[in-house]
């Protein structure tokens, strides 16, 4: 894996920001947990959506051409009747969500909510 240097802080505009960027495409509802979805393997339109209780079909379609844009996931076309397409995470969305599971531990550990019961 190739060192990217990082930014010294600096004052700058959230749009400058590549982190920004990338949390507010993460932050957009579903991504995340589309990713996660696949994580245990390519899947069709169909099963995402039934993994997703309440998406829509038009939501979870540019979800997926959203992530397929960022290449962190592949569209590949299956070879049976009807025909059809399956899902699966690319290297940069494998690698993506290794860091999502961190967060969640992150999270779990210092998740505000249980010290307010």
């Amino acid at each position: 894996m190739t060192r990217v240097p990082l930014d010294r802080p600096a004052r700058r505009r959230p749009v400058e920001c590549p982190v920004e960027a990338w949390l507010a495409f993460l932050g957009h509802r579903w991504n995340a947990l589309v990713l996660w979805h696949l994580q245990g393997g390519a899947k069709r339109h169909g099963e995402l959506a039934a993994l997703l209780p309440g998406i829509a079909p038009k939501v979870l379609s540019e979800r997926l051409s959203g992530l397929e844009e960022r290449r962190l996931i592949r569209r590949s076309p299956v070879a049976t009747f009807p025909r059809g397409v399956t899902y699966a995470l690319s290297p940069a969305g494998k690698e993506l969500v290794s860091i999502l599971d961190r967060l969640e531990m992150w999270s779990r550990r210092n998740d505000q909510s249980e010290s307010r019961s």
